[in-house]
């Protein structure tokens, strides 16, 4: 028994090497424990051997006697191996339950172990910063790159919005967008784009728009025609830019009711769009039609026919100044009347102005008939003069056929 409990003690020692604190102090413990118990146990063996010995001694001596008393020793024998056998349970007992709880403490440290895991050391945030300034523009930069190897970069499908006068390839076509030209560059160089659309004289404003992945959406906004100008039966729309376009549209395509326009100068136009931009679309519906009436005052005076057969005559400088009085004049007429707005504002009757008219017509043409009375008196003489100049011409040379025989006989 004391060589199996030293090896127990051995191997226990050899366990504790790898054993805790706790458990190592149990261990510790119970190996004291045992060797005391040991101890014991071989003070109980050496007395039993001694009890035995004497027993021995006194048996001999006492043969007669040995019957009683040799059932007495081999009752207190069997009382002793009896105790000692509840010993030895009673050790293993303990072993076993310190064991059982060692073992208990053993999962309970595991346990804690598995949860108390040692943390691993932390990578410092500055080498996280370096590495992801170098790794996340190469990874953009091969991205890009195989985007641009690939059919997709120059995939577009561009639709165009809001043409009424102009179409879509005509839109197109003034973009300057090319097939092989790359997505990306349309979405960086948008502004260009939209301004070359804008080269279209058409077009008042235009706005690319982009939809994922491939979608482009040209959004067009046209200039407004603002009147025709009218040469003879073919009818040219001006535009709300001051522009004239130079394709006559077809009768058909007129609106009821339009501005004409009957001259045709570009800067007059411009100048007079600009100014009809000024007035309110009430008195800008009233007109039906404009004309150049110059005089020897006002060079730009223009004459507006409105629909209601009065007549203003304004300078084109002035035109959204002076025309809203019309409105306030306007209520006081009775009759078509002419609004004179070239130096004041004063108005007269249609018939005052056939009047005036016919009493113009007639001092012209009696400056013409003295004009052209003066131009054949001065014609006439000048006829007379050329006569008489070609007779003088005439008799000089006579006189001088008459002296030339004279002088040659006397030589």
């Amino acid at each position: 028994m004391s060589k199996d409990k030293k090896n127990e003690g051995k191997e226990i020692l050899e366990e504790l090497k790898e054993l805790s604190e706790w458990q190592k102090r149990n261990q510790e413990y119970l190996k004291k424990k045992a060797e005391e118990e040991a101890a014991l146990a071989e003070e109980k063996k050496k007395e039993r051997q001694a009890r035995m010995g004497e027993e021995s001694e006194k048996s001999e001596d006492k043969e007669s006697e040995a019957d009683p008393e040799d059932s007495e020793s081999a009752m207190e024998e069997s009382e002793e191996k009896v105790a000692s056998s509840e010993g030895d349970k009673e050790e293993e007992e303990i072993e076993e339950s310190g064991a059982k709880e060692g073992e208990e403490q053993d999962k309970k440290l595991a346990k804690k172990a598995t949860k108390e895991k040692p943390a691993k050391a932390k990578i410092p945030g500055l080498h996280i910063l370096r590495a992801l300034t170098i790794l996340f523009p190469s990874l953009l930069l091969l991205i890009v790159s195989v985007y641009l190897l690939s059919p997709y970069a120059t995939m577009k499908d561009i639709r165009v919005e809001g043409t009424v006068q102009t179409t879509a390839d005509d839109i197109r076509q003034a973009s300057g967008i090319q097939d092989s030209d790359y997505t990306i560059n349309l979405l960086l160089d948008k502004a260009k784009y939209e301004e070359q659309i804008k080269s279209n004289y058409w077009v008042e404003s235009a706005q690319l728009v982009y939809q994922f992945p491939t979608k482009f959406t040209i959004k067009v906004k046209e200039y407004d025609i603002v009147a025709y100008y009218v040469s003879g039966e073919n009818h040219y729309p001006i535009l709300s830019s001051g522009q004239l376009e130079t394709s006559a549209v077809s009768l058909v395509s007129l609106p009821e009711t339009y501005l004409s326009v009957l001259f045709n100068d570009s800067e007059q136009i411009k100048a007079f769009v600009s100014e009809l931009s000024q007035i309110s679309p009430e008195l800008k519906a009233a007109i039906q039609k404009v004309e150049l009436a110059p005089s020897k005052v006002t060079s730009d005076l223009i004459r507006l026919t409105m629909y209601d057969t009065d007549e203003v005559l304004v300078p084109l400088s002035e035109m959204s100044k002076k025309l809203p009085y019309y409105s306030k004049i306007k209520p006081q007429l009775s009759e078509p009347s002419v609004i004179d707005m070239e130096a004041g504002i004063y108005s007269y009757t249609v018939a005052d102005k056939l009047i005036m008219e016919a009493e113009e017509k007639a001092k012209k043409e009696a400056e013409e008939a003295e004009k052209k009375q003066k131009d054949e008196e001065k014609k006439r003489l000048e006829e007379q003069q050329n006569k008489l100049e070609e007779e003088k011409k005439k008799l000089e040379e006579e006189s001088n056929r008459n002296q030339t025989p004279q002088r040659s006989p006397r030589r």
